[in-house]
């Protein structure tokens, strides 16, 4: 679990986590820690960054109802930032390409992917198998943030390949320079739901 307040693209401060439960009842806390920690209220609060996923079912939840009830209470706007984009560094010019790893067990192996421009995701968030990934890497000049990048081979060399580290700063940056009408508070499922509601009989 992650948070950070910045000002006019100055990080006044920020906060990391480890959790494996609980995030639910930490989050209010930590964000009344970090606003005494930058000498805010969230009375002064205009924007609020969430990153939306892909990522774990719950996490997501947690911090996107989170972010809508603040907002509710602020009347700031609020933003959803893809784990892709958080993981980017704003600022970045030009195209790149996010790639974070979903399944991680051979052969089953998948990567979220997402192309990116100028900082900002170009296109939705897709699940791809690594079949399909090696040949979309092929010849490609543009940075590319990875994780899990030894699957790739001998590929792997011939890429400009870059850290994969989506990070609350990297969110709040991005939030603060973001159209709010191109990044609605929605958690972004790049899989569908394992389980279905039953079929309405008529």
């Amino acid at each position: 679990m992650e948070a950070a307040f910045v000002r006019d693209g100055e990080i006044l401060c920020d906060r990391r986590e480890a959790m494996p439960r609980g995030q639910e009842r930490r989050l209010p806390g930590l964000v009344a820690e970090l606003c005494a920690e930058a000498g805010v209220t969230l009375a002064e609060l205009t924007r609020i960054g969430v990153v939306a996923g892909p990522g774990s079912f719950t996490g997501l939840r947690i911090g996107v109802a989170y972010a809508r009830g603040l907002a509710l209470v602020t009347g700031a706007q609020v933003l959803g930032i893809t784990s892709l984009e958080a993981a980017i560094p704003a600022g970045l010019e030009g195209p790149a390409l996010g790639c974070l790893q979903a399944q991680r067990r051979p052969p089953e192996q998948t990567w979220w992917v997402q192309g990116i421009s100028e900082g900002e995701g170009s296109a939705g968030v897709m699940e791809v198998p690594l079949t399909e990934l090696l040949p979309m890497l092929t010849g490609f000049h543009a940075p590319v943030f990875m994780d899990g990048h030894d699957a790739l081979g001998d590929l792997a060399a011939k890429l400009d390949l870059r850290p994969m580290h989506p990070s609350a700063i990297t969110a709040a940056l991005k939030a603060g320079v973001f159209d709010p009408a191109r990044h609605p508070p929605a958690p972004v499922y790049a899989r569908a739901p394992d389980a279905a509601l039953p079929a309405v009989k008529v």
